[in-house]
């Protein structure tokens, strides 16, 4: 996911803004005591989540993969005052870890956590997403973008996380080889050919997918 020199990343993270201290708290909880903590946004991308949901400031966000709660708790900062957050993650063990930081948030009321298979919780809620962000299992990127896309309203933007995947997406062997990588490429063509939304691939940690309905 180092897709620039280390020095010039961290200048990039020392001119960004600061984290919450509770959000710096979960940072540090996910890496001593949960598997896999590079899965968590991190300073960068979490900064970019706040700042696309402020300038948004949505009634309704989506979010299908939580992890430990960390880009939700970014989201969460744009939400408007009634506000609502609904993510979805199908790892029951992470729940009380996620629980724990939502309660200490300023965000604990606006928060809805769904544990479970995000492909059968979607179709029964009843909102109108402004803004969605999907960071979960690669090979349902395109399930869920179909899911959605119909019944977002215009103006909504879907956020698409690791789209760039280590750089595997331009390498011939790993596209041949890997299935996760083939689905990454073949969602990243769709959402280019896709007439419904205008979209730009930012290549920020490990490739970032902004798609706005027109």
């Amino acid at each position: 996911m180092e897709f620039i020199d280390k020095p010039l990343a961290e200048y990039a993270e020392n001119h960004t803004s600061n984290e919450s201290a509770l959000i710096s708290k979960l940072n540090r909880d996910t890496y001593a005591n949960v598997l896999a903590p590079r899965m968590l946004s991190g300073h960068l991308q979490g900064r970019l989540l706040s700042m696309f949901s402020k300038m948004i400031q949505p009634k309704a966000i989506l979010e299908i993969g939580t992890y430990t709660g960390y880009a939700a708790l970014c989201l969460a900062e744009g939400l408007s005052k009634d506000g609502i957050l609904h993510t979805i993650d199908i790892n029951e063990e992470l729940e009380t870890r996620i629980n724990k930081f939502v309660s200490e948030s300023d965000y604990a009321n606006q928060i809805k956590l769904h544990i479970g298979n995000a492909l059968d919780i979607i179709p029964n809620l009843n909102e109108d997403f402004q803004l969605v962000f999907i960071d979960a299992d690669k090979e349902n990127y395109i399930n869920y973008y179909d899911l959605l896309i119909d019944r977002l309203p215009s103006g909504a933007v879907i956020i698409a996380d690791n789209v760039l995947w280590s750089g595997k997406v331009i390498d011939p062997s790993q596209l041949s080889n890997d299935k996760d990588t083939r689905m990454l490429d073949k969602f990243n063509k769709m959402v280019q050919e896709d007439e419904r939304v205008e979209n730009i691939l930012i290549p920020v940690r490990d490739g970032i997918m902004v798609a706005r309905k027109k």
